[in-house]
């Protein structure tokens, strides 16, 4: 790290270890900021976004039906920043196929641990605050099983890391967090930050908590993920969200470099304002993505709806395959209660009215896929290639 590029004191300060090398220490939050007519102007279109994101959330038919594939993309695009390899269909078919092992591929277990983790936040919030406890557990869960989890799990790190390219050190890596001695403050200062309320607009307040807690860096590894993964739980946490029906990762994988350059310019330049606007940019766009996403859902639901109408074993499983759109003969069994030959019916009816396509190449276990679902929740996993 090069002390020469910080050149902005009021966001923190340059500290030396006794080896020699140099490494960041951020100052409390807030900073100061001024409210241009720019940045109000982003904050009032995010928070318009969201606005309308939340109000969908309260008003669609059932919007538990969008909540698993929602999450899950979000999973697969955070775990996807970091270098797994994981699709939405992948994920999405091992959970329901029978005929693979779930346990071998460490990609899929990763992003699976990512959805546990944000499930288990999910479900801890208005019993438990955002809070430092409630993020070491969840590092645990994020870790548990798969690479890294010789790193700690749960623990805040004892010795120095740093972030930069593959084979960076504390003398290369273009930034190196606090030194551990530091931690304990910088975490204070940031949980202290985190429980404030009212103080600044929700969506600013988001931001700054995100990029604090990549400058801190507080694990041995996993702390990108969790980041990313603590602006759903903050906003959740807020009310600005009545449901998970966002995915903040879709715009960050898409603008990588950009994301990475608006966080150290923070900390060289004190470019808050950039960093904001970066952020509120994401929000807007990811709000909308998922707008459009649900309506398109909804609609395709609707039209199989009156298609089905006749047929409530398979209405039953239409709904399913909104929760996941892989269906097998043992999952439509269980689903609806039935026998095997009623739940091949239910089946077919689904294939005759063009909802369900069985994948090729399976004589025994069939699975099918709902391609008109997957071409809307994962168009970039070109869904008509489910079987290969």
């Amino acid at each position: 790290m090069k002390p020469a590029t910080f050149r902005a004191p009021d966001v923190g300060k340059i500290v030396y270890a006794a080896d020699g090398y140099a490494a960041f220490v951020p100052a409390p939050l807030p900073p100061r900021l001024s409210y241009d007519d720019a940045l109000v102007l982003a904050l009032s279109r995010a928070d318009t976004a969201l606005g309308e994101l939340e109000g969908l959330g309260r008003t669609l038919p059932n919007p538990h039906l969008l909540i698993n594939p929602y999450i899950r993309r979000e999973a697969v695009l955070s775990s996807r920043i970091e270098g797994t390899h994981t699709t939405l269909a992948g994920l999405l078919r091992d959970e329901v196929d029978e005929s693979t092992p779930r346990t071998f591929d460490g990609d899929l277990r990763e992003v699976r641990n990512y959805v546990a983790a944000l499930e288990y936040g999910m479900s801890q919030l208005g019993q438990l605050s955002l809070s430092l406890r409630m993020v070491r557990e969840l590092h645990r869960r994020l870790l548990s099983g798969v690479r890294g989890q010789e790193r700690t799990p749960g623990e805040f790190r004892r010795v120095q890391n740093v972030v930069g390219p593959p084979g960076s050190d504390e003398y290369t890596a273009p930034y190196v967090p606090p030194p551990a001695a530091y931690l304990d403050e910088c975490l204070q200062d940031w949980e202290h930050f985190v429980h404030q309320r009212g103080v600044m607009p929700d969506l600013i307040q988001c931001a700054l908590m995100h990029e604090q807690f990549e400058a801190i860096h507080p694990f041995n590894d996993g702390n990108s993920r969790l980041g990313r993964l603590l602006i759903m739980l903050f906003l959740l946490d807020r009310g600005r969200l009545s449901q998970p029906l966002f995915y903040p990762s879709a715009y960050i994988e898409a603008h990588r470099d950009a994301y990475y350059d608006a966080l150290q310019r923070v900390r060289t330049d004190g470019d808050w304002p950039g960093w904001i606007h970066f952020f509120l940019a994401a929000v807007t766009e990811t709000a909308r993505a998922a707008i459009r996403q649900a309506g398109q859902l909804t609609d395709l639901r609707e039209a199989y709806r009156v298609r089905l109408r006749d047929h409530p074993n398979a209405l039953v499983l239409l709904d399913e395959l909104f929760i996941n759109p892989y269906m097998t003969f043992p999952r439509a069994m269980r689903v609806l209660g039935v026998s095997n030959p009623t739940a091949r019916r239910a089946v077919t009816r689904l294939q005759e009215v063009g909802m369900l396509e069985q994948l090729p190449g399976r004589r025994y276990r069939q699975l099918f896929a709902a391609l008109p679902i997957l071409r809307i929740i994962a168009p970039e996993d070109d869904p008509d290639q489910a079987s290969e």
